[in-house]
């Protein structure tokens, strides 16, 4: 049965049984991005090296709860340094930017830089015990403006596509893409070009339904379940449900948690506290 799970996946993830999920597929709170009004919420660490500590440690629990040949497709966007301001406002166009806390520029690190939080994450993993098998570069046409004038404006982020067995499942027959000629088709391509999908419930950019769908067609059966640790508005529930798919979602924020069941009402949710 699909299942909306409110609680931090550090602690939930333990109850669940080895080789529960064919799949999962998620994207963490970036480092520094985001406050969620949370205590101990992932994504608001001092350092960066305990923000990857605490999503290496969920993932080793994912990854034991994956079945032998399952597979983490895991989305993660990058940050810059604070350059020392410790708070950011808000905006019309993006409540959520505003933030009480920014975290001190990590050491080795300058104000500008680039912090390089997707590959720091993807080799942990690989270090970890995950085999790396993609890097997939979600390219958003409609991205978010930027006013800065000094580097270019970002309209991508990365999926990464981890395994837990040197062999693993997964269908390339069911997400081919057309090729150049438009008549025939070939093996999906490592870049997406999928937009983006604002959600006024939440005032923030959700996980758009065509990215998830590509993941889950690419990395699960008809009739397996599927795992989002970090569940937010959903948007993997519905993906699941449109193809024949069983979830369980786990997420901190009660406020979330509440839209995904809104947005789930055609199902059966259980949400244990």
């Amino acid at each position: 049965m699909d299942q909306i799970i409110i609680g931090d996946s550090r602690e939930q993830l333990h109850k669940f049984e080895a080789g529960t999920f064919q799949m999962c597929i998620t994207s963490p709170p970036y480092w520094g991005l985001r406050d969620y009004g949370i205590a101990g919420q992932i994504g608001a660490e001092a350092s960066i090296d305990e923000y990857i500590s605490d999503l290496v440690a969920v993932f080793r629990e994912v990854r034991r709860t994956l079945t032998d040949d399952g597979t983490l497709w895991l989305n993660i966007g990058d940050s810059y340094t604070s350059g020392g301001r410790t708070w950011r406002d808000s905006d019309k166009k993006n409540p959520a930017r505003g933030m009480n806390y920014r975290p001190p520029t990590p050491k080795g690190l300058k104000p500008k830089d680039l912090v390089g939080i997707p590959w720091r994450l993807a080799l942990a993993l690989q270090d970890d015990g995950w085999y790396l098998r993609s890097d997939i570069i979600w390219e958003k046409p409609n991205g978010q403006p930027e006013s800065v004038k000094d580097r270019p404006t970002r309209n991508h982020e990365y999926i990464f596509l981890f395994s837990k067995s040197e062999s693993y499942y997964y269908d390339h027959e069911a997400i081919k893409e057309p090729s150049k000629d438009g008549k025939t088709v070939r093996n999906r391509r490592s870049v997406w070009k999928i937009n983006t999908k604002p959600f006024k419930g939440a005032h923030f950019a959700v996980f758009p339904e065509e990215l998830v769908r590509l993941c889950v067609l690419a990395g699960s059966h008809v009739s397996s379940t599927v795992l989002d640790p970090f569940l937010g508005s959903g948007t993997t529930g519905i993906v699941c449900n449109d193809n024949g798919r069983s979830f369980v979602g786990i997420e901190l924020n009660k406020d979330y948690a509440e839209i995904a069941k809104q947005r789930l009402s055609n199902v059966t949710i259980g949400i244990a506290l």
